[in-house]
Parts: structure tokens; sequence; C-alpha cells
């Protein structure tokens, strides 16, 4: 019993902790600050946005066209590139882009060459995008499955501009419409946050370097200077190796990573399958390929997510049993941790318009997490590592894969 009562109590003191003391992690109001006041359109910076799009031709319809109808006051054009796609993608976006109503620069769709050893297949397309994009300020990085509301790209621009960040990220925000969507997706993105408070990423002295792949607007002068994206070719986690890249010496450059409602994910996950993939996908490159991370992330999380619940109740349970002094520091200190954590995923629940009576149930989500990271491994093992899309990243050493503070 005091063995039990220590962990309770400690698991309560991480919650305090952690919402206290954790870069603010759960909070939702890290938003993107105006343009800058006074700015002209003669000063306005030159874009490119670069969409890597492999089997995307359902979704692009969705996506593509709010992108080429951006209203931006300087020069901006999209480049889209093929990645070995094998439903007729390259078709689909060449007849979007000859659509009427396009106030963008032309798009232009390649043909993505063979994916070489030692890439990774996204970061490949990429590279290619940037390759195509010719000379440019910054470059927007996104994804076919990416929606952006009219004005996304200038107040991008213009929060960049303004507070000189080589890299402004938005974490899309991701469907979600049905019932397991609003189960899972809300806590993808509080798990991320948490692991990547988004606040500490934009301090320059911290360590915490992350962006979200879907919209990362990043200043081509210093992606050149960090040797561009050949320096994270095998990374599968490629939005916070490029984050690191340019956030860590020797460029050091000034990063920042926050919410919105303006850039929207459209890719719906309509069975379990699908959102089980997004994150058993990249969970076990997250912990290095370690078994021994794997178990310590495993108890971890049973310790902080389901500990005090479990002992929350049964320590109530136990006192109205007429248990001693035992059961109440359980009860007390269980339901103390369960009211913290519940507190701090309201924010995410409120940012889905999710009702902040599904806090509580977090436990529960994080179990299924904890099922999910621990599929990642036996993929990893079973020779089906990072697969998507009928691509499998062949395990090598290669940088960008290991993850950061």
């Amino acid at each position: 019993m005091p063995i039990l009562v220590a962990a309770c109590v400690l698991a309560a003191a991480a919650w305090v902790y952690l919402l206290c003391g954790h870069g603010a992690f759960w909070r939702t109001d890290c938003r993107l600050p105006g343009p800058p006041v006074g700015a002209s359109v003669a000063g306005w910076p030159s874009v490119v946005a670069v969409i890597p799009a492999r089997d995307e031709a359902v979704i692009l319809p969705q996506t593509l066209p709010s992108i080429l109808s951006q209203e931006y006051p300087g020069t901006f054009s999209a480049v889209l590139v093929d990645d070995g796609s094998s439903d007729g993608t390259a078709a689909a976006a060449r007849a979007l882009g000859h659509q009427p109503g396009h106030r963008a620069g032309p798009l232009r769709v390649i043909q993505g060459a063979p994916l070489p050893a030692g890439w990774a297949g996204k970061v490949w397309a990429m590279a290619q995008g940037v390759a195509a994009a010719g000379e440019c300020d910054y470059l927007l990085f996104t994804d076919a499955d990416i929606a952006f509301a009219p004005g996304a790209v200038q107040e991008l621009v213009g929060a960049a501009v303004a507070d000189d960040r080589a890299l402004l990220s938005q974490m899309a925000l991701l469907r979600a419409d049905t019932g397991r969507e609003r189960w899972i997706v809300p806590a993808f993105v509080y798990f991320f946050a948490q692991l990547y408070p988004f606040r500490r990423v934009g301090q320059p002295r911290a360590r915490t370097a992350a962006a979200a792949g879907g919209c990362m607007l990043v200043r081509r002068e210093t992606l050149t200077a960090a040797g561009g994206l050949a320096r994270i070719r095998g990374a599968r986690i490629d939005d916070v190796a490029l984050a690191r890249l340019l956030k860590r010496p020797p460029v050091a450059a000034r990063c920042w990573l926050g919410f919105t409602t303006h850039v929207r994910s459209r890719r719906p996950y309509p069975r379990l399958a699908g959102l089980w993939d997004m994150v058993a996908r990249s969970a076990y490159t997250q912990l290095r390929y370690s078994p021994a991370l794997l178990a310590g992330v495993v108890a971890g999380l049973a310790w902080l997510y389901l500990l005090p619940p479990a002992a929350g109740v049964a320590g109530v349970a136990a006192l109205a049993a007429g248990g001693g002094a035992g059961a109440g520091w359980c009860a007390g200190a269980g339901l103390t941790g369960w009211a913290l954590m519940t507190v701090t995923y309201v924010p995410v629940l409120r940012l889905y318009r999710l009702s902040p009576l599904r806090a509580p149930g977090l436990p529960f989500v994080a179990l299924l997490y904890t099922a999910m990271t621990v599929d990642s491994a036996r993929r990893h093992y079973a020779g089906r590592g990072g697969e998507w899309k009928g691509r499998t990243i062949p395990v090598t050493s290669r940088p960008g894969d290991q993850p950061r503070s």
C-alpha cells in the first residue's frame, strides 16, 4: 500500500507540473499574430507552395482550389509533385489548375523521379518541389489534403516577416466528424502538443523544435544555409526533423508553431484502421526504435494516465467499505490527478467544438494510444514500419529520425 500511495501522489504531482510548468502545452491560444502594420504590396516576398501528392486524386478537388485562389499581394504560385501515384493525381491537379477563378500564379505539376536509396518518399517529393520552385523568398510546404481559408497565406507571410521567423508552422485542424475521429483526433493533437509544447518551439533559447507538416512556411535562404532537405533525406517525421535542422546550430533560426482554424485537413478517417495507421506509422520512430524506450513509455503512460482514475475509483470504493488512511490517500491523489488531467484536455476539445464532458475519458483514449504505440513497434520488427500507401521505408541510420525534447 505505501508504494501504491506514493505512485498516486507522484502522478498527481506530475499533473500539477504539466498544468503549471510544461510550457502551457494544453492551452490553444498560441495563435498567429496579425500582419505587419502598413505593409505595402511591393514589399511582400515571393512564395511558392510545394505540395507532395501520392494517390490524392479524390481529395484534391477539396483542397487545391483553396491554395490556387489565395489573394496574396506578392508573387505566389504552387508546385505539385506527383509522388508515384496510380490514380491519376497529376491529371486531376492539371485539370484543377486550368479552372477559372484562380488568383495565384500558374500551377506546375511535375512527375516525381524514382525514389533514391536513403530518401524517405515525402522528403524526396518535397526536395523535387523545391528544385522546381526556382528562385523565391519563401517555400510553403503543405500536404494534398490541406485546405487554406481565404487570406491564410498572406497572414502566414505577414507574421513571418513581422517577427523575423525563418520557419512558421500551423497545426492544421484535423477532420473530426465521425464518432471515432472525435475520440481519437483531438487526443492526437493534445499528445503532440504535450511532447512538443508550442510556446517552447517559439523560444529561441529552448531546445524544443517541432513543426506541423501540413503548413510550414520556410525562408528559402535559411533552408539553403542549413544544407537543404538532403540533410533530413531519410526522416520519417519530416516536419520535426526540418524544425530541428533550422532551429539548432549552426543555423539557429527563429521558429514558431501554433494552432489555427484557418488551415484544415480534409482527409477523412471513416474507419478505425485509418486512425490507427496515422499513429502507428511513426510512433516507434519517435522512440528511436528502442525496446527500452518503448517499455518506459508504456509504463509511463499507464502511471500518468491510467493509475489516477483507477486509484481514485478504487480508493473511494475502499473508503466506502471502511478502508483506512491508505485508501484515503489513493482516493485523494488519484482523483486529483484525474481532475487535473481532465482540465488540461478541455481546451483542445473546445478547439474542435466538442463537449468538455468528453475530457474525463482521456485515460481510455490514452490506453488506445498505448496499444497503437506497441503495434508500431510490432510493425517495425515485421518489416512494415512507416508504411504509407504501399510504400515502406527501410530502416537505416537516417538523420532526423530521433525525437527531440
